[in-house]
């Protein structure tokens, strides 16, 4: 059995980074393991116009240099998205996706998850928008969730699927459409059956978890997202959709810090900090699988070519970790000011069979 796994750096497709000082804090984590992210756009307010998402771009750079310094700064591209709202004008993603700045844009049903009030009722109401991102190639991102309160939550995905998403496809047969952190044999089945413009990233959380975990031993908000982990039938057709080969499937980890206190609370926010460990948490699970041959595919390789962009020329090594090692229960990060942000990482406290060893970035492409 190798000790060592050596793969074409990955890249993460779907990023929550925040802004301010937890962008500061988390930054880090991603660009120590991905050469490139897909960053959403849902902040407040959200990321909606060109100049936006420019200044947007240059504060994550900023934040990545005060806390890692300029070489990682330089090795790591912010990808960045346009948030869709029900008056955003064609020409603007038309604009930002010419000129190199947008990268993709994001649709979040309005009310479906954090920061996503501005988001869209009625796709009817972007039909414009939609027909001139399949004009012009530019990717569609969806969180793939219907906000009606007489859907049960656990199937929210699949009535999406149902009553948005097939008739989208079929109004634009040549949108490339990416369906964000799936969650759902529904969702695999019907992304590997569908055309090739059709594609999903999945998490490691989704991946390890089902919703029996939200509630083993007490109520455990540390494992809330949304959307929410489904039955054990859910998770094992997850991992035979990432571990398939299939180049339908590709990595996006959704990594979405919230501070400890804003988890553990009356209210607590939905999402999973996986960043400081996700490439390990991957590695293990397609190690599980009896697939570790294809994880460099899933990481690496899938997301760049349906998103029509280059190979990463770099690689990191990945060593087999002892049993002494394990991943914290908290984390206390710098931030830039005198107080750090406390993070509960995913695996808190877990022992994973991989530690991320060495990354080589390097700008240029395959």
């Amino acid at each position: 059995m190798s000790s060592t796994l050596t793969i074409r750096t990955p890249d993460d497709w779907h990023l929550h980074l925040r802004d301010g000082e937890m962008l500061q804090a988390v930054v880090g984590h991603t660009a120590r393991q991905f050469a490139r992210a897909i960053v959403m756009p849902n902040l407040k307010p959200p990321v909606t116009t060109v100049e936006q998402a420019r200044a947007y771009r240059e504060r994550i750079t900023a934040a990545l240099t005060a806390s890692q310094g300029p070489d990682a700064a330089a090795a790591f591209t912010p990808l960045m998205t346009a948030y869709l709202t029900e008056t955003i004008e064609p020409a603007e993603l038309e604009r930002g996706f010419s000129e190199g700045v947008f990268s993709a844009a994001k649709l979040y049903p309005a009310g479906a998850t954090t920061n996503s009030d501005a988001g869209v009722r009625d796709l009817a109401h972007i039909s414009a928008v939609l027909a001139c991102m399949e004009r012009i190639g530019m990717p569609l991102l969806i969180h793939g969730e219907v906000t009606d309160p007489a859907v049960d939550i656990f199937d929210r995905e699949a009535v999406f699927i149902e009553r948005q998403l097939i008739p989208l496809l079929q109004r634009h047969p040549a949108l490339k459409v990416v369906l964000e952190h799936i969650t759902t044999a529904d969702a695999a089945q019907f992304v590997a059956e569908g055309p090739a413009n059709l594609a999903a990233t999945i998490t490691p959380h989704h991946l390890h978890i089902n919703r029996n975990a939200l509630f083993q031993g007490g109520l455990r908000p540390d494992f809330y997202c949304l959307p929410i982990a489904k039955r054990e039938r859910h998770r094992l057709a997850l991992r035979a959709a990432a571990t398939s080969g299939s180049t339908k499937f590709f990595l996006g980890t959704d990594s979405a810090p919230h501070p400890r206190g804003a988890k553990e609370s009356a209210c607590g926010c939905a999402g999973i900090y996986n960043a400081p460990f996700a490439i390990e948490s991957y590695a293990q699970v397609f190690e599980e699988e009896g697939v570790l041959d294809r994880l460099e595919n899933f990481a690496s390789v899938h997301g760049p070519n349906f998103y029509g962009l280059p190979l990463n020329n770099g690689t990191i090594q990945l060593e087999r970790s002892s049993d002494s090692d394990f991943i914290p229960g908290l984390m206390e990060l710098e931030n830039g000011s005198s107080s750090p942000t406390t993070l509960v990482p995913f695996h808190a406290g877990e022992t994973l069979n991989w530690r991320l060893k060495q990354a080589q970035w390097r700008a240029s492409a395959a």
